[in-house]
């Protein structure tokens, strides 16, 4: 079996190419309509930061696109063993013939991303990585690729190993991964609104506004994939605030225009907390508690 195909980077070429030419729309059209400041979309902006698009935080986000394809790049070949050794030790050996294999794998995996997604905010070692693409001041397509530079140490790559040792076949589990990450690139935007009764059952450009802002009742919410039902599940889901803008950023750090400050200011933040705290145990409490 050919492992190659894990590394679902380099058959986006594509699709980056498409996302790019959105975003020149984007940018076009989200400047006339905060120029007008009206509808859907220009509420979403918010005072200081009232321009859908700035040109240096789209140039710091070139940056970390640059460094992290960089790093998937040389990562990539090292899962292939991974994956393999939990295909040789799979329970029972899955059948994708028919629909229903695929949606249960459709399913599994959005289940398995939400807890993921859900730890990556509320673990700090997971939030020093994910935090990066929550460090935008601007909501758009371009953040959509503001990714970590040090993802491998969250530990993502192994939320795949599950369906693998199930017995999902693993080219196709890496597949569902990515397109389910893929369909999250085009959340990104304010230009959509409601989808009216598609916003019960999928994740929707409205609902991942939620969970980027800052707004005290947006924390920690809508962590959901392509689906949003587990968020409605287990208490997660939130709709945007009526009475006031959404803010975007990250929480207690500083916006910065610097990719390396980008990249590494959440494990800079944590580990000069743990420098401060006095004892292992209370370094390791840091390190495995909620981010500070």
């Amino acid at each position: 079996m050919d492992f190659s195909a894990l590394d679902f980077q380099h058959h986006r070429g594509w699709l980056t190419f498409f996302i790019f030419l959105l975003m020149i729309g984007e940018f076009f059209w989200l400047r006339y309509v905060a120029m007008r400041g009206e509808g859907e979309s220009g509420r979403h902006f918010g005072a200081p930061y009232d321009r859908p698009y700035d040109l240096r935080e789209s140039l710091a986000t070139v940056g970390m696109v640059i460094g992290q394809t960089t790093i998937r790049a040389a990562v990539a070949p090292l899962l292939a063993p991974v994956y393999h050794l939990a295909a040789q030790h799979r329970l029972v050996a899955i059948d994708m013939q028919g629909v229903l294999p695929w949606l249960a794998l459709i399913v599994l995996v959005d289940f398995l991303y939400y807890w993921f997604h859900r730890a990556s905010h509320t673990v700090a070692a997971f939030w020093a990585s994910h935090s990066v693409h929550h460090s935008s001041a601007r909501f758009n397509l371009s953040a959509a690729y503001r990714l970590g530079w040090t993802n491998v140490l969250s530990g993502g790559w192994l939320v795949a190993v599950l369906p693998i040792l199930i017995g999902f076949p693993p080219l196709i589990v890496v597949l569902i991964f990515g397109l389910n990450l893929t369909y999250q690139l085009f959340l990104h935007t304010t230009l959509v609104g409601s989808l009216g009764p598609l916003e019960w059952v999928f994740n929707t450009p409205s609902h991942h506004r939620v969970h980027h802002a800052t707004n005290a009742v947006c924390i920690d919410r809508n962590f959901g994939g392509l689906l949003i039902v587990f968020d409605r599940l287990f208490g997660t889901f939130a709709t945007a605030p009526r009475d006031e803008a959404l803010r975007y950023g990250t929480q207690g750090r500083q916006l910065s225009y610097n990719p390396l400050k980008i990249a590494f200011g959440g494990w800079m933040q944590l580990f000069a907390a743990m420098r401060q705290a006095g004892s292992v145990g209370a370094a390791a409490k840091l390190l495995f508690g909620r981010p500070v």
